[in-house]
């Protein structure tokens, strides 16, 4: 693949990312008056789904353009059409700038002539280098977290093991098995340990550690921009949100018992530190940030008590998935580079020629209009005539 391939693909990627954060956060919005509100395991499932569509956008869209359509229709063939009906209200030289902008920007960065473009790109490469430096570091520190910790009991293809260092328990996995890690002072309070195993469990069963181990490989490529963080801190907090739901929804739990099971266990985790040592992909009882003011301990323990979405509401979500699925595609499509030169941009080209003759002739002549329909004509010709005085 080319350079300036590359380049396209991974500015496609971080603008239909921060244009995915924008559609989901104003479907929440919506949603937020609706009694779907509070259906979170509807709302993380359609949410790792986008991870995942947004994480091989790239590739579905060079498959796409390759197997499919060379040239699908695209936002910059659109707004030429716009311009030719006159609803744009813009020069054509401008107009013609703007819309190359993109381009000329690619060729800029994949020359490296400049000494921006070349600053920029050492940044991006320091930056996603420092990155994946802290995921290997913290895939370490998870891999000893595990060897340091003791065999209970299995549970299918899980293990559960018990660890003196851990005061807050955790869930992860490698290739073939599955991990739950629980300090070893739970052993000694039954109800939490049961409440405890059993959120951990959940887990799994929402596939949540495998968008976590995603969106950690996303991080290095994505660092830098603030709708990842955006759409990172939206998956763990309806992560959270779902997996209690989910558990509270069984009959027989106690909910207060639940939501007490919580604050003890961030009151743990906020006497000892070290556990907040970068040990992911993991998904943890409690998140750091709920050990801090203004917490989202707060949410989880409101949302606890929350009602249920109630009646069928099936046919809605799927509905809803479709939406912002096909949003998410057909921005990715719109977004594609123009093909060759159409009809449409064959004539912006002409009315900038002109544009730009008209604008020649006038600074160079006091004739009036005459230099410029001369002008205008020798364009339409093919030929450059000098205006009669």
């Amino acid at each position: 693949m080319e350079t300036d391939a590359l380049i396209n693909s991974y500015l496609d990627l971080n603008l239909l990312l921060l244009v995915g954060t924008l559609l989901w956060l104003g479907a929440r919005k919506l949603l937020s008056h609706t009694r779907l509100a509070h259906a979170f395991g509807a709302q993380l499932r359609l949410m790792n789904a986008l991870t995942l569509l947004l994480a091989l956008s790239p590739l579905l869209m060079f498959a796409f353009t390759r197997l499919v359509m060379a040239h699908p229709p695209n936002i910059s063939d659109l707004l030429v059409s716009q311009f030719l009906q006159g609803n744009v209200n813009m020069s054509a030289t401008r107009f013609e700038s703007l819309l190359g902008l993109r381009e000329d920007t690619v060729r800029i960065l994949s020359t490296q002539q400049l000494l921006w473009p070349r600053l920029l790109t050492l940044a991006l490469v320091i930056g996603g280098l420092i990155c994946a430096a802290q995921l290997a570091s913290s895939v370490l520190r998870l891999r000893r977290a595990l060897k340091g910790s003791f065999l209970w009991k299995r549970i299918g293809g899980t293990h559960i093991l018990v660890s003196d260092g851990t005061p807050v328990a955790f869930s992860t996995r490698g290739l073939m098995r599955r991990y739950v890690v629980l300090p070893s002072a739970l052993l000694t309070q039954p109800q939490d340990l049961r409440l405890t195993l059993a959120h951990e469990l959940q887990h799994f069963r929402q596939r949540d550690i495998e968008c976590e181990f995603l969106l950690e490989m996303l991080r290095p490529l994505l660092f830098w921009n603030p709708a990842f963080y955006l759409w990172q801190r939206e998956v763990r907090r309806l992560r959270e949100f779902a997996c209690d739901q989910a558990l509270t929804a069984r009959p027989g739990l106690d909910i207060r018992a639940y939501g007490e099971c919580l604050i003890r266990a961030c009151a743990h985790a906020a006497q000892e530190r070290v556990f907040f040592t970068r040990r992911s992909p993991a998904v943890a009882l409690v998140d750091q940030r709920e050990t801090r003011r203004e917490s989202t301990l707060q949410q989880r323990i409101i949302a606890l008590t929350a009602p249920p979405p109630q009646g069928q509401s099936g046919f809605g979500w799927a509905m809803i998935s479709v939406l912002m699925i096909a949003s998410v595609l057909t921005t990715a499509l719109l977004m594609q580079r123009p093909g060759d030169w159409s009809h449409d941009r064959l004539m912006l080209s002409t009315i900038v020629n002109l544009e730009r003759m008209a604008n020649r002739t006038a600074s160079n002549t006091s004739a009036g209009d005459t230099g410029t329909v001369a002008s205008a004509s020798a364009i339409l010709q093919g030929s450059f005539m000098p205006a009669e005085r």
